[in-house]
Formats: C-alpha cells, sequence, structure tokens
C-alpha cells in the first residue's frame, strides 16, 4: 500500500465531492422521529437518504451494490454490499454502520451559522449532522475506493445506514433480523458515529454509556390557582418534584444514590481512562463551554473520564408546565413535567434500570400527589471485547501512520444502541468503534462541526485497517 498516495486521493475526494455533499446534507433538517413524529409527511429523512444513496451509486467501487431497504411501518434504512478482493484472506464480511437523522436545532447557534446553514471555516464545518454522524456513509465508501484504487485486496465489506439512531435505534433490530441471511458471518465491525479525545491520533472508544429516559410527571391540582391564596396549603408540583429526583440523585455532589445504576469498573477501563487523562491534559475540562465561574463536578482528569463514560449521571433535558417567565403569573401551576435522561454504566440493563427508576419515582409520592413516570427511551450500553492482536497493530499502525502518533482509547459517555445490538448477534466479532466528535464539536449542542482535515486522516485509517483484516 502507497500510504502516502491513499491519504492524498482521500483528502482530494473530501474535498471535491464529500465536503459539497455534507452541505447538502446539513441544509435538510432530518430530525429523527422522535423529534419530528411527522417524518414521513415532512420527507426530510427521505430526502438524505435519497442524497446518500445517490452518491453512493455513482462510486467507483468494484461490484458495489447499494439499496434503500424499507421495512413496513419503519423507517428507511441504507444498505450497500461490496464482494472481496483478490486474494483477501478472510471470508466473513466487515460490517460498516452509520446514521443520517439527526437530533433538533437547540439554540445557541452562532449568528452567520445554525443547524441548518452549513459554514465552512478553518476546516470546521458547522452544522447539525455533519459530524454526528451523516459523514459516516461517505468515509466508508471513500475507505473502501481508496483500496480498490490500488488493488489492495479487502474481504467483503456491507453497511447499515440507519435513520431513527438518535430516537434509540428502535427500528435497527428488525433490520438486523431482515438483513441476517444477507449479511452472514461478521467478524469486524467499524462503526463512525463515537468521538475522539483530541484531533492528534486515531481514538478506539472501548465502551459506551446505556440511557434510561423517561417524563416524570406531578400533579397536584385539576386547574390552576391563585398563589397568594393557595400557596402554604396546596403543596407545590416542583418542590415534589425535587424531592422524588432527591432520592435519585445527590443534588450537592451529582452522585446517583441506588447501588443498582451502577456497575464495577474494569482495571482495563480504568488504565485506558489514566492514559487518556495523561494525554489529554486540561484538554478533559477544557472541551467543555463553561459559563462564567463554574467549575467541574470532579477534580481528577481521570475521575472526569470515568464519570463521564462509566458512572450513572442524570440530566434534565426538557420540561413542561413552566410557563416562560415573561408569561408567568402569580399562578400555583398544576403540574410539573420534567424530562429525564438517566445515563448508565456500559454493562448496566437499561430494562431493568428504567423499571428500577419507575419504582423509585412513583413509590409513596409526598402529600400524596399524583406521580407517574412513563419510560420512553432505554439502551443498554456497550463494552468491547478483548482486542485481538492483530487489530491492536492495525489500530496503532494507522495512527502513526496517517496522525503521527500513537493510537489511544478511552470509553464515551453517549450510547449506540447498535453496538450492544451487534455485540449479541455477533459476539465473536472485533470492533472498531471511533469517530471525529473531538473537543467542542458539539454533538447535540450548538455549533456542532466537523473538523474535516480529522475526519480526511480517520477515512484513511480505516481504509488501512480493513486492508491488515483482510491480511490476518
Amino acid at each position: 500500500m502507497n500510504t502516502t498516495a491513499l491519504a492524498a486521493g482521500i483528502a482530494r475526494q473530501w474535498d471535491a465531492e464529500i465536503v459539497p455533499q455534507l452541505v447538502d446534507y446539513i441544509r435538510v433538517p432530518a430530525k429523527s422521529p422522535h423529534f419530528d413524529p411527522g417524518w414521513k409527511k415532512s420527507g426530510h429523512i427521505e430526502k438524505v437518504i435519497r442524497l446518500a444513496e445517490t452518491w453512493a451509486k455513482a462510486q467507483p467501487v468494484r461490484g458495489l451494490a447499494v439499496e434503500i431497504v424499507r421495512l413496513s411501518g419503519r423507517t428507511p434504512l441504507l444498505y450497500f454490499d461490496v464482494p472481496a478482493t483478490g486474494g483477501a484472506k478472510k471470508a466473513p464480511t466487515v460490517l460498516l454502520y452509520g446514521h443520517l437523522d439527526k437530533q433538533p436545532e437547540m439554540i445557541g447557534w452562532r449568528a452567520d451559522a445554525g443547524p441548518w446553514t452549513p459554514l465552512i471555516e478553518d476546516g470546521r464545518l458547522y452544522g447539525r449532522g455533519g459530524a454526528d454522524d451523516g459523514y459516516a456513509v461517505f468515509a466508508s465508501l471513500a475507505a473502501i475506493g481508496a483500496l480498490d484504487a490500488q488493488g489492495i485486496p479487502h474481504a467483503r465489506c456491507a453497511g447499515m445506514i440507519e435513520t431513527c439512531e438518535e430516537s434509540g435505534s428502535y427500528d435497527l433490530p428488525a433490520y438486523l433480523e431482515a438483513l441476517a441471511p444477507r449479511l452472514g458471518v461478521v467478524d469486524f465491525v467499524v462503526g463512525l458515529d463515537s468521538g475522539c479525545g483530541d484531533y492528534e491520533r486515531l481514538w478506539a472508544t472501548t465502551s459506551l454509556r446505556g440511557i434510561a429516559a423517561g417524563t416524570l410527571t406531578v400533579d397536584v391540582l385539576t386547574e390552576g390557582v391563585h398563589s397568594g391564596d393557595a400557596s402554604g396549603v396546596v403543596p407545590s408540583s416542583f418542590r415534589i418534584a425535587r424531592a422524588l429526583l432527591d432520592r435519585l440523585e445527590d443534588s450537592a455532589s451529582g452522585r446517583v444514590l441506588p447501588s443498582e445504576f451502577h456497575a464495577p469498573i474494569p482495571d482495563e477501563r480504568a488504565a485506558q481512562a489514566r492514559a487518556a487523562a495523561d494525554i489529554l491534559g486540561d484538554i478533559v475540562f477544557r472541551k467543555y463551554p463553561f459559563a462564567g465561574g463554574t467549575k467541574p463536578m470532579v477534580a481528577g482528569r481521570a475521575e472526569a473520564l470515568l464519570n463521564r463514560t462509566w458512572r450513572p449521571a442524570l440530566s434534565i433535558i426538557g420540561a413542561d408546565g413552566l410557563p416562560a417567565i415573561a408569561d408567568a403569573g402569580n399562578v400555583l401551576r398544576p403540574r410539573t413535567s420534567l424530562k429525564l435522561s438517566l445515563r448508565l454504566p456500559p454493562v448496566v440493563d437499561s430494562e431493568r434500570a428504567t423499571q428500577d427508576l419507575k419504582r423509585l419515582l412513583e413509590a409513596d409520592p409526598p402529600h400524596g400527589a399524583t406521580v407517574h413516570f412513563e419510560a420512553d427511551q432505554g439502551a443498554t450500553g456497550w463494552n468491547a471485547p478483548a482486542t485481538a492482536k492483530w487489530l491492536a497493530a492495525a489500530l496503532d499502525d494507522a495512527s502513526r501512520t496517517f496522525y503521527g502518533k500513537p493510537v489511544a482509547a478511552m470509553g464515551e459517555g453517549g450510547t449506540i444502541p447498535f453496538m450492544a445490538m451487534l455485540g449479541k448477534h455477533f459476539p465473536e466479532a472485533q470492533f472498531l468503534i471511533t469517530g471525529v466528535l473531538g473537543p467542542k464539536s458539539n454533538a447535540h449542542g450548538p455549533n456542532e462541526f466537523l473538523h474535516v482535515p480529522y475526519a480526511q486522516k480517520l477515512t484513511a485509517c480505516v481504509a488501512q485497517i480493513i486492508a491488515a483484516h483482510a491480511a490476518s
């Protein structure tokens, strides 16, 4: 393999083809079904999957077959299949994964950009979905095409690009089952929906947290009443909700209290966190846009990494029943609803955790208030299997070749439901879970960006690693 030529060819394709495609992709508000229940009528998901299909079919990849697979009542999935090329020793399949659906807009975007207004500046492509993770299908086929251009053997490669990942991938099990006969035996999975600690090396994700999410609702009245008349007699629905949350979280420290939401941290993962902390230094904290004098809730860098990858944490991500300040009258409100997002350690079962969460919040409500927790999203996390020698060597070789630095590894705090699903379907498979979500890239928030030079090198790494898989 001529790695210099491979990197240069991939960079040219990114500049000439992939970035313009991603600019068009960002313009489409293809929000995940959870955020756009009328996704079918709006047509935005259909537009982005057609955009990706059209580009994919035009790629000069030998034997490439591309189709949109549709199951009744489900979001569509883009599937591609590339046969093995001459000399590849491996018979099983390499499976490449990504998604095209997006998070909602959020507020706080810079004035000259926006979620659906792409902006290219200093090698960064701003806009919703480019990094999380619309680039995946383009990078996957660019990597395979780069191998074909040099006649480098690779195993059969298949791609599954879904459109409901940001809603918990609830349609994916049905597609895995439907496509299982076509996939065959998968022994290597490449997922491009994860993060990187910095933009200076290849990062391998070794674990992902799970999630238990839902809406906590507290009712105290059938309608609002004058706060001067009722306060001191009628309990505040907000205070009751706050008391219920105290069962779950220590409000002073942020520590999740019930033991059932915790799991032991494996020694290997703790060691990886310490090594990653040494590499990243203050990036561990500086990556976040703290306001004013806000300080992190944890001091040590390694402990911070473990907090966001192997320990549970609660976020309140939405609320109903609270009028805007401009509309707030002197009314004791009848109801408070809070959307809870509880991140879980990688090995905690999300279904059991959701049931435990419901029991915890609904039991013995203060003042006899009507309390209900409705679960709406749950996904078990993922802990990578032991890394095979060939993959460990390939990861480090690729990182040194294209970034000039050794590979690094750490867990990630987000959830990719597909990984746990694949772990069950293909228990013997090896995994390369990686991505472009590095410092300040701000997936799910305002000013999300794709670091284009990093993505180009990552694409080259994927190509070299797929070649190493074929030769192993």
